[in-house]
């Protein structure tokens, strides 16, 4: 028994051409596998929409949500005339979307009242365009001649209580869904469930973070033992570096759960960071496809790629970051320095992407987003109070509107030359680096860049060591 598990994401469901393309493709599978499981996202920029309107709300402001109402039951409506052919379907679909977005602007006003929005109001209301979705999806398909039935998350993804960043309970997950799923495809039923979102075990709606659809594909993959999850986007695959920066950007064909995993957490926009530990536990191949071009490979992500060690893969970019340094030489030798610096930081929620300490221990530099910074800063003084007035701390400062970019290859760690053949390709673009990580990961290396210098490094990179280094 063959079983697939698809995802499709907010620009491969955006509008009435791009739900029939996807619903041709989950047609075309159907004939060549005996079980497929389907994901789906909001229609591209709808959650947007949804979390502007909250938000201004929040502020007072009751015309932009109700503006929203209207703009989105209008795009939903055009949607739903122009594939639905029954009259009933079409009446229910309305009838159902009016029903989600009347629940938003509900939700709106009694925002508007109280002039907050907490987490858990945000995940209810950010997750209603997959709902919407959903719905019309599964009705193309029985349109088609195929038995669909649309699912909230809910049901299935059991979740911890962090609002707007889950964590799945997996077990339980896995008990609903084989108590929700396994009989509906053991019928021949395509279920088309809502990506993103889950929900506690007291069944509060919670949602897995921005991006969360690839994450709910690999959870629900993984909990239906899927021989393989394929996620389709807009691009062609796993790409050698942004095609927005590098235009001959080239798709890469074969990855490792940890090369992919490395360009998702730093800035690649392809797959959900955490998307990767339902599929590495379960040994199951991910792959990334182009639902416009769907005759195009695609990326293929396994466990172990064969490769070449040292062969630089991909380039990737994160912005708006800022590299906060802790620096003194009263901090040489002194133990739980580094302890308190990040205990502060973690009191601020803050996200630490980079680390690096100098050998004399006469410093400490981290890089963390720009928005942060303020609030780590304060923390770190406050923490540090006493030695700041004794001169063992001389200074918390920041250098802000850095970048990190980062080169990704399996076996970087253990080749020789591969920092010089990117240094080199820095150095002819006349690039100066502020700092670099390399060692913690066998398969990247980070540098630390003015954020000027963002298109140059990357295209330098990508053209001198990936496409002429192979």
């Amino acid at each position: 028994m063959s079983t697939l598990t698809m995802k499709f994401g907010g620009t491969s469901v955006g509008g009435a051409q791009a739900i029939a393309q996807a619903v041709r493709l989950v047609l075309d599978h159907a004939k060549r596998w005996d079980e497929i499981a389907v994901i789906v996202s909001a229609m591209n920029s709808v959650t947007d929409a949804l979390v502007n309107g909250a938000r201004t709300a929040a502020h007072g402001d009751e015309q932009s949500y109700r503006s929203t109402v209207e703009d989105l039951r209008t795009r939903h409506a055009h949607v739903i005339e122009a594939l639905i052919e029954s009259a009933d379907e079409r009446t229910e679909l309305i009838r159902i979307t009016d029903c989600h977005l009347r629940e938003f602007a509900a939700f709106c006003h009694s925002v508007m009242i109280l002039g907050e929005i907490t987490p858990r109001a945000m995940d209810t209301i950010s997750s209603l365009g997959e709902r919407i979705n959903a719905r019309i999806i599964a009705a193309l398909l029985r349109q088609n001649g195929v038995q669909s039935e649309a699912i909230d998350a809910t049901e299935i993804i059991v979740t911890d209580d962090a609002f707007q960043n889950a964590v799945p309970l997996m077990d339980l997950t896995r008990e609903r869904v084989a108590a929700r799923l396994r009989p509906l495809l053991a019928n021949g039923v395509i279920p088309v469930i809502t990506g993103f979102m889950g929900a506690t075990q007291e069944g509060v709606t919670t949602t897995l973070g921005r991006g969360g659809s690839d994450y709910s594909a690999a959870i629900i993959g993984a909990c239906l033992d899927s021989d393989e999850v394929w996620t389709w986007t807009d691009v062609d695959g796993v790409m050698t570096a942004d095609p927005r920066i590098v235009p001959h950007a080239q798709v890469i064909p074969v990855l490792s759960y940890s090369e992919v995993s490395e360009l998702a957490y730093f800035g690649a926009k392809v797959l959900h960071p955490r998307t990767m530990r339902p599929v590495i536990e379960h040994d199951i191949p991910l792959w990334v496809k182009n639902t416009f071009n769907p005759s195009c490979n695609g990326s293929r992500v396994v466990r172990e790629a064969e490769s070449i060690p040292g062969t630089i893969k991909a380039v990737t970019a994160i912005r708006g970051m800022s590299m906060v340094t802790v620096e003194g030489r009263g901090m040489l030798g002194v133990p739980g320095i580094a302890a308190r610096t990040f205990a502060a930081v973690a009191s601020q929620g803050a996200s630490v992407l980079m680390i690096v300490q100098a050998s004399s221990e006469q410093s400490i530099c981290f890089v963390i987003p720009t928005d942060a910074v303020l609030g780590v800063v304060r923390a770190l003084e406050r923490e540090l109070a006493l030695e700041l007035s004794r001169r063992d701390v001389e200074r918390v400062w920041s250098h802000d509107g850095v970048v990190i970019v980062t080169a990704v290859g399996a076996g970087l760690r253990a080749t020789p030359g591969v920092a010089a053949r990117i240094f080199g390709a820095l150095s002819k673009g006349d690039i100066n680096v502020i700092a670099i990580a390399q060692g913690s990961s066998d398969c990247s290396i980070s540098l630390v860049l003015d954020a000027n210098d963002t298109v140059a490094a990357v295209c330098q990179i990508h053209d001198e060591v990936i496409i002429n280094g192979r």
